[in-house]
């Protein structure tokens, strides 16, 4: 049975969670402010490395196919079934 506890422990781990994860965005700008200085895309310490690449992804574009296409875009159409757990 869940209980006012669980949902309260909950509440206050997902706060923990967004100021660390706002502490590594902070971290990680430090970093990549850095390297945008000094122009480069890699720094190394004595036990790490830190990269900041381009990377090019190529995507199809959906939307535009299934307007140009749309017996080809139905045709590929994969349809998958998942849970979400959302909590407010």
């Amino acid at each position: 049975m869940i209980t006012n506890e669980t949902i309260k422990n909950l509440r206050e781990l997902m706060r923990m969670k967004e100021e660390i994860e706002a502490e590594i965005e902070a971290a990680q700008n430090l970093i990549k402010a850095e390297m945008t200085a000094t122009n480069t895309y890699e720094l190394r310490g004595s036990d790490w490395k830190a990269t900041w690449n381009e990377v090019t992804t190529s995507r199809i574009d959906t939307k535009a196919l299934k307007a140009a296409l749309p017996d080809i875009a139905n045709q590929y159409m994969k349809t998958t079934t998942s849970r979400r757990f959302c909590f407010a």
